[in-house]
């Protein structure tokens, strides 16, 4: 099947008119989108949308071939015109199969938010998932007996990375199907920044205009195996960190924060924490990373928040804090306990992505022990940073690359 993409942006498209964000003031040139709609082999038409013969034109299609014009969600504002020699559009429920006009087979797939997704099957038994904007796939729990991977997939993975996770769950996305990111809208970050975040996702996103056909090869780069995360308190490192493994179907959340009993203030923050996590998501509570570092790629993917908590229990561990303790063999018990993980995260199968802290740009501590943590965090850093694929700072929010992936 050959697929044109009229439309790309979310359902106001992308700059909405008169607003002011910094989303749409970026969206100029080939950034710009229109309301996505997709044109199915000339003769079936996905949403009908704002200025749409003016988008097919723009990408040198005719709508004088369409056959079905199918909607997958409900429409807000005034009706959309439907251009000229259009058949009228339709909403199909889950469940249903249209008449076979286009010469595509079409059924209706549940979402969990009001719409309708849409699967494709072309004359050559090729599949293509269609879903509608904020939408995920309902009903999907696991893997689906009997059930193959489409060979494109169309979603909003930029604010539902959690239902590419169900359906690469369920069996129904692998590493062959080509996931492109549609109805992007304010949430989408400008230019490098998107393709940046899509790829962490096994996604990308394209300009509006571009036909793609199903079953085609298109390099996605993998997420590299190791990323450590970098950056101050209240960065956004940590949200950074879990952004990249939103869409895996098993992760491994490794908290080395420890129980701090009375501390109510400590609490709320693991509960914040917790509670913007993906409830399929486990937790563990450990410092002793190694073992779980040596499981296999088939194990769940891991991310460890932090590497400076588990440093502060490596130190309370060795006794780093009294001076005579640490002269005395307590910095060469450190040192190997830093090489022993860096040697594990060197070693390891599993895709982690790990959180620490960067510290030492500001005011020198106060105390010998402070300096110590500050020098030994930053050797850690150093030895995980050396033996990672990706490393990234996070600075207001904003992610950037030290060591950028392939």
């Amino acid at each position: 099947m050959e697929l044109t993409l009229l439309g790309t942006g979310g359902p106001e498209g992308l700059p909405v008119p008169d607003c002011p964000c910094a989303a749409c003031a970026c969206a100029t040139g080939v950034h710009a989108r229109a309301a996505t709609a997709v044109l199915v082999d000339g003769t079936l038409l996905i949403d009908l949308t704002p200025g749409l013969a003016f988008s097919a034109a723009r990408a040198g299609r005719s709508l004088t071939g369409v056959r079905q014009v199918l909607l997958s969600h409900p429409h807000d504002g005034p009706a959309v015109e439907i251009p000229a020699g259009l058949p009228a559009p339709v909403r199909v429920l889950a469940g249903q199969e249209p008449a076979l006009i286009s010469g595509h087979r079409v059924t209706a797939v549940p979402v969990d938010a009001p719409g309708s997704g849409y699967v494709v099957e072309g004359p050559g038994g090729e599949r293509l998932l269609y879903l509608p904007p904020g939408c995920g796939p309902a009903g999907l729990a696991g893997p689906v007996e009997g059930s193959y991977a489409y060979e494109m997939v169309l979603l909003d993975a930029v604010e539902r990375p959690d239902a590419l996770a169900r359906l690469r769950a369920a069996g129904a996305v692998d590493k062959a199907t080509d996931v492109i990111a549609v109805h992007l809208g304010h949430s989408v970050p400008p230019g490098a920044e998107l393709r940046r975040r899509l790829a962490a996702l096994g996604a990308r996103a394209v300009p509006d205009g571009t036909s793609l056909t199903t079953g085609e090869y298109a390099e996605v780069p993998d997420l590299p195996r190791r990323t450590l995360v970098l950056g101050g308190a209240r960065s956004g490192k940590s949200v950074e960190a879990e952004r990249r493994l939103a869409a895996f179907p098993d992760v491994l959340y490794v908290a080395t924060s420890g129980n701090r009993s009375g501390d109510a203030e400590w609490a709320q923050r693991i509960a914040l924490h917790r509670e913007r996590r993906p409830g399929s998501w486990q937790t563990v509570e450990t410092c002793d990373l190694v073992p779980l570092l040596a499981g296999g790629q088939e194990e769940p993917a891991l991310l460890i928040d932090c590497l400076a908590l588990w440093l502060t229990d490596a130190m309370d561990a060795v006794g780093a804090w009294n001076d005579e303790v640490w002269a005395n063999g307590g910095r060469r018990e450190l040192r190997a306990r830093v090489d022993e993980l860096a040697a594990a995260w060197r070693a390891t199968r599993r895709t982690a992505v790990a959180v620490s802290n960067e510290v030492g740009s500001g005011v020198v501590p106060a105390t010998a022990s402070g300096r110590r943590f500050r020098d030994e965090l930053g050797r850690l850093n150093a030895a995980v940073a050396a033996e990672s694929e990706h490393v990234l700072l996070v600075v207001a929010g904003q992610a950037l690359p030290l060591r950028p992936a392939g």
